[in-house]
């Protein structure tokens, strides 16, 4: 939010009974003045920043549980595992088999533990904001899977084959295999990668709205009425906080499910 829509929404003097009227949250909430650069050419942001640092975390992490693994792990070596494990055991494994999944699992951990922490920064103080609530973030890590996704079924089937792959193709349905090429056409290629993106948008986008609207009102509500009154809100807020904690996990478990699917339907025999 720019400082001016800050001081707004946080002005001791705005509060119900001077007519201020309520800062709720917009897109205002969701737009940040550059730390770096200009806005004509190139700039760098709170988000931007959060990326990377959110980067740096992750790989530094791993890092460290890894770069000297033992017989006997130690506590940061167990949680890297459990981590690791969870997503191969759990998710890889469960869609696409050992033997066919192997291979994606460096890259599905990565996208998991990526989603989870730019999600977690929504909660984290001083940061405040879900990375993934800003449309580009989702946007570059389903055209990733989308671009792997279709390149799996062409070079798994070939062109014939890949195009029947994603259009449903099945000659026993007769008259209606048009209609059904042309509907399964577009929902993979067209569709998918879009509900992709925007399943992970959407909900981050959503409970970071929910947070701040419910932040901006304790604080009207403190300057109108007092802290018996806020503290509604402000019970609210830990709520959220407390759900938004099982979203960000289960977002980054969602997105990685639907990845694996997707390669799943890529590698399944055509028949």
């Amino acid at each position: 939010m720019s400082a001016d829509q800050m001081t707004l929404a946080f002005d001791a003097d705005c509060h119900i009974f001077t007519g201020c009227g309520f800062p709720a949250p917009s897109l205002w909430s969701f737009i940040f003045e550059p730390i770096a650069g200009d806005t004509d050419s190139w700039y760098f942001n709170k988000p931007m920043l959060l990326a990377v640092i959110g980067t740096v975390v992750i790989i530094g992490f791993f890092w460290a549980a890894f770069h000297k693994p033992k017989v006997v792990p130690g506590k940061l070596q167990m949680v890297g595992e459990a981590g690791y494990d969870f997503v191969r055991r759990g998710i890889v494994y469960e869609t696409l088999g050992k033997k066919e999944g192997e291979k994606y699992v460096p890259l599905m951990v990565s996208i998991f533990f990526f989603v989870w922490v730019m999600n977690l920064w929504s909660i984290v103080p001083l940061a405040q904001f879900p990375v993934t609530s800003i449309i580009a973030y989702p946007v570059a890590l389903a055209l990733v899977v989308y671009v792997i996704w279709m390149s799996v079924t062409f070079k798994r089937h070939g062109f014939v084959g890949g195009f029947k792959n994603l259009t449903g193709y099945d000659k026993s349905l007769g008259p209606v295999l048009p209609m059904v090429m042309v509907i399964e056409f577009f929902s993979n290629v067209l569709v998918r990668p879009f509900t992709h993106a925007v399943r992970l948008f959407a909900n981050m986008f959503a409970g970071h709205t929910l947070l701040v609207l419910f932040t901006i009102a304790s604080w009207y509500l403190f300057n109108s009425w007092g802290i018996a009154a806020a503290g509604v809100s402000f019970a609210m807020v830990l709520v959220m906080t407390l759900f938004e904690l099982f979203i960000q996990a289960v977002q980054a478990y969602v997105f990685v499910l639907l990845a694996c699917s997707f390669i799943q339907g890529a590698l399944a025999e055509h028949h």
